[in-house]
């Protein structure tokens, strides 16, 4: 019997010390000034780490809990990280002026160059959630040069209307029909909104105190009137770059993002369904998060990685805490990560990441 080669997934760990704050800066575009936060040094031959956060959070409030956890500092010190803060989602942001027009996500994603230009950088990977997984899914498909790999959380690509998973889960759990519950709803699954975790308390808190409310609520109408991406596996609009889906087995978006990974090109797009995990999997379980990251940017050659010659499945039993690297249904034996492949040097299709309990 072949051996089943077993990586094990890194457990919870606690942050080793406070988090540089970063640097702000505002960058004027044509659509309005955005905010952005950029962490770290520039990297000679390295791209820099982009993020865009969901409707109703900041980068503090969805990012914080993934990127100052310690395994990911093995990660991050290779990359200089922006931080994106949607138009008036920074923290302090005062409320826009009544009649004030929000830029659409598709307006959204024709800021990127600017900031790009901005702190001079002509490559990034970039991670989105949610509102920012669409606009950084937009920013490929119109910007594609540049982009070397996409992380997308939560990506609902189809045309607009308010998502069926809010309504839904307001219905179930007898909330009102308000834009803060109606956000929560969009954040959060039906069960943890029953449960009324510590987390969703934190969520709830933050939108109920917010002074910027007004201006959740516009970028909240842009995310539902996004235009559908048309995208099309085999087709002239997809993603021109290795991307990697991720979404929660209890997430109110699965359903969407398992219909944009059919739509996908199969070599060059890794699908990570996290099991017993809600909708901000980047919270919950930062951990196997990072793990599957580095995965990600290891098949970019942009760290050690294992040699793996052909693509891969990776079938976790989160659970056991343990990955199973598969290729066409045969374990892989993978040489020691101490073994680097330098940036630009051939490298293996993107692998295929499917997660079942």
């Amino acid at each position: 019997m072949t051996e089943l080669k077993e990586v094990q997934i890194t457990e919870e760990k606690p942050l080793l010390r406070a988090p540089d704050p970063g640097k702000k800066h505002q960058v004027e575009t044509p659509y309005g000034i955005v905010t952005i936060t950029i962490h770290g040094t520039p990297k000679p031959k390295r791209p820099a780490i982009l993020t865009y956060h969901d409707v109703g959070q900041n980068h503090h409030s969805c990012y914080d809990t993934l990127f100052h956890f310690e395994d990911m500092q093995e990660i991050i010190k290779n990359f200089v990280v922006i931080h994106v803060d949607a138009p008036g989602m920074e923290e302090g942001a005062p409320a826009f002026p009544l009649g004030y027009q929000y830029p659409s996500l598709d307006q959204l994603a024709d800021m990127i160059p600017c900031i790009l230009q901005y702190v001079n950088f002509t490559s990034i990977i970039g991670i989105g959630v949610g509102a920012g997984a669409y606009v950084l899914a937009r920013y490929s498909v119109t910007h594609p040069k540049g982009l070397m790999g996409i992380v997308v959380h939560n990506i609902w690509s189809a045309k607009g209307s308010t998502d069926h998973s809010s309504r839904f889960g307001l219905q179930l759990t007898g909330l009102t029909s308000s834009i803060s519950e109606m956000i929560m709803g969009h954040l959060f699954s039906t069960e943890e909104l029953s449960k009324n975790t510590e987390m969703v308390q934190q969520q709830r808190d933050i939108l109920s105190h917010a002074t910027n409310l007004p201006n959740i609520q516009l970028y909240w109408s842009s995310y539902n009137s996004r235009r559908d991406l048309s995208l099309e596996r085999g087709g002239d609009i997809t993603f021109k770059c290795p991307v990697m889906l991720v979404v929660g087995d209890q997430a109110p978006h699965e359903d969407a993002v398992v219909e944009c990974n059919s739509k996908l090109d199969p070599t060059q797009t890794s699908f990570l369904k996290m099991a017993d995990s809600g909708g901000q999997p980047q919270l919950t379980q930062p951990g196997k998060l990072t793990e599957a990251f580095k995965y990600f940017v290891q098949g970019m050659g942009y760290m050690a990685s294992p040699c793996l010659d052909a693509p891969v499945t990776i079938t976790c039993t989160l659970p056991l805490s343990r990955v199973h690297l598969l290729r066409g249904g045969e374990p892989v034996r993978s040489r020691t990560l101490s073994q680097s492949s330098e940036a630009g040097a051939p490298q293996p299709p993107a692998p295929t990441m499917e997660v079942s309990c």
